[in-house]
């Protein structure tokens, strides 16, 4: 898959495409509707898939003092494209100027001009332009007037239940409910990162911990989790299981969130690795204890307690086999 960070001067074999559009955080069961339709209407022609999207995310650019918010960081991002079949992603830098372009000139100078769009594959919601002023019934109306294709998904729902969204999933891990967002991104989700160094006292209490900043990462339903912890080797991503404290460790620190993630029966040197760690099961809330011995106790409980959750569950290339299958659009 193929990254462009601009969409001027694109190789030939990057035009033409049917494109995908939107800022896609969390690739949910929605998102892989979107993608999916583009992908049939793709096939029967042989021309490439492209997803186009906006770094740093909109809402990011107009509320930067909102609470962090962001469900998939870029690396995770791609890895997941990449796994649809896309075959080339363009990123728009969202600042002042691209804020300020109209929708109209959105589809001509980017759509037209620069990409060449034989096709645009847009969610129910998706909006866009100057004060958002775009929406599917634009681009069908310009695509009608400039020559490309438009398909408008409707919204992609659990059965019987809500639309797939991100906003369903940030709530679901606000609350502490790993499973309930994994049904609607279709995996587990994950905090990834650097592991940076601690103050190694779980070291000394028998629970070595790798550490990952939640930086710009929504911030999760804080306490302890049970979790898989994929370790980069090359082009693999070695899945071990293990047990994770989400928050700001009030026998500590008691004020800088952080995910701290011990590995069953794995004690390498991840300082400087790039770590990914899925939330599996919520155990317990985060909580003070009397002294660190009484702290030990419940981490041992913990410990256990994760250890047999995991034994028992499925678990293939870091997408969990009881996760619902990827979406595919009915239109």
């Amino acid at each position: 898959m193929a990254i462009f960070r601009h969409t001027a001067d694109l190789p030939p074999e990057a035009l033409g495409a049917v494109v995908a559009i939107g800022n896609f955080d969390g690739v949910h069961l929605g998102h892989q509707a979107v993608i999916a339709k583009a992908l049939r209407i793709a096939a029967p022609t042989g021309v490439p898939v492209a997803v186009l999207t906006f770094e740093p995310h909109p809402r990011r650019f107009f509320r930067p003092g909102d609470p962090p918010f962001q469900l998939t960081s870029w690396r995770l991002k791609a890895r997941l494209l990449e796994a649809l079949g896309v075959h080339h992603v363009f990123i728009l830098t969202f600042n002042e100027a691209l804020s300020h372009l109209s929708a109209a000139d959105f589809v001509r100078h980017v759509l037209m001009r620069d990409l060449g769009a034989r096709h645009v594959v847009v969610g129910a919601d998706f909006a866009f332009g100057h004060r958002r002023q775009g929406n599917g019934a634009l681009l069908r109306a310009m695509g009608d007037e400039l020559g490309f294709g438009v398909d408008v998904l409707e919204p992609v729902a659990e059965s019987g239940g809500a639309a797939y969204s991100s906003t369903a999933i940030r709530a679901c891990l606000r609350a502490g409910d790993p499973a309930g967002a994994a049904r609607l991104l279709g995996r587990y989700w994950e905090i990834e990162g650097r592991v940076r160094q601690g103050a190694r006292l779980g070291h000394e209490l028998g629970f070595p911990t790798a550490n990952i900043g939640l930086d710009d990462f929504l911030h999760p339903g804080y306490g302890v989790y049970a979790v898989r912890a994929g370790i980069d080797r090359g082009e693999r991503t070695l899945w071990h299981p293990g047990v994770a404290n989400v928050g700001v460790r009030p026998m500590v620190d008691g004020t800088t969130p952080l995910l701290e993630v011990h590995l069953f029966d794995l004690e390498p040197d991840l300082y400087g690795q790039h770590l990914r760690v899925a939330l599996v099961e919520h155990l317990r809330a985060e909580r003070m204890f009397d002294d660190l011995e009484a702290m030990t106790v419940q981490m041992r409980a913990d410990a256990a307690r994760a250890r047999a959750l995991l034994a028992g569950h499925a678990w293939e290339a870091g997408w969990p086999a009881e996760a619902p299958a990827r979406a595919t659009p009915t239109t």
